[in-house]
């Protein structure tokens, strides 16, 4: 009867041993998950979409802030939120949420201020 058992055991493992070989030959499928790269491209093509606008503009002004966040994001490997922040970068300066009237001038403060 141990006899039994022990074959039977030694049959199972034999075979648990086959398919985990096997398994670790099969092909591994690609994450989804967005890589350093994927944020590189998105930066650049926000910031060249944000150089097109004047220095002056205030679109151009808050597209250059979110892609600092994509890049700060970046640096701490949250690709998924640097993405994200050169999104929002893009869309500001395609959509020009923000204008200002003739002859008002943004005043941005310093650190110090």
């Amino acid at each position: 009867m141990y006899l039994v058992r022990i074959a039977f055991c030694a049959l199972g493992l034999l075979a648990g041993l086959g398919c985990g070989v096997a398994a670790s030959g099969a092909a591994v499928p690609a994450s989804d998950e967005p890589t350093r790269e994927d944020c590189n491209a998105a930066v650049a093509e926000a910031r060249a979409l944000a150089a097109a606008l004047p220095s002056d503009h205030l679109s151009r002004y808050f597209a250059e802030r979110h892609l600092h966040q994509a890049l700060v994001e970046a640096g701490n490997g949250e690709f998924d939120e640097c993405l994200d922040m050169a999104a929002r970068a893009s869309d500001e300066v395609r959509e020009r949420r923000h204008e200002l009237r003739p002859g008002e001038k943004l005043k941005v403060l310093r650190t110090d201020e």
